[in-house]
């Protein structure tokens, strides 16, 4: 079921917001994936909205999905590259559509920017759903993380 959302460019008053579902999806969706030392060690803490603009609105595109009560309920983020540095929905908006909607306005807006290929470093929930969106795991990251194992994915499209 697709939540009624409206995507557009964030805007400074978002930072609490996306800081918030930054925290909300690693803590609670990525328990699907990952151990909850995992996650912990991911996000040891939340993140206060002076820091999450400080990296929102350093010039990269952020997309955010805002939700009918005006919060922000998903984001994502685009580098001048073509680096996808991070895609998170809350918990109440995942599996239903936001993120497909948000990921299909950035590559939208990368190749308006002439951007000939997109890159993430993708979570196992992520890379399914990258691997929806045309991308391949070009190689498996294996890291210890404030002392714990993890791993990830570098994948990537060619937009061309």
């Amino acid at each position: 079921m697709l939540v009624d959302v409206t995507i557009r460019g964030y805007r400074r008053r978002d930072a609490g917001d996306v800081a918030d579902v930054f925290y909300r999806s690693v803590r609670e969706v990525a328990l699907s994936d990952y151990t909850p030392e995992q996650v912990r060690a991911w996000v040891p803490g939340r993140w206060d909205a002076e820091k999450e603009h400080r990296r929102s609105g350093d010039g990269r595109l952020v997309l955010v999905a805002e939700g009918e009560s005006g919060r922000v309920v998903a984001f994502i983020d685009l580098e001048p590259d073509g680096h996808i540095d991070r895609l998170f929905s809350a918990p109440e908006a995942a599996g239903r559509g936001v993120a497909s909607r948000l990921y299909d306005a950035l590559e939208a807006a990368a190749r308006g920017q002439d951007i000939e290929r997109l890159y993430t470093e993708a979570s196992e929930l992520a890379r399914r759903f990258f691997e929806r969106k045309g991308f391949t795991v070009t190689e498996r990251q294996d890291m210890v993380l404030r002392g714990v194992r993890l791993h990830n994915y570098r994948m990537a499209k060619i937009l061309a």
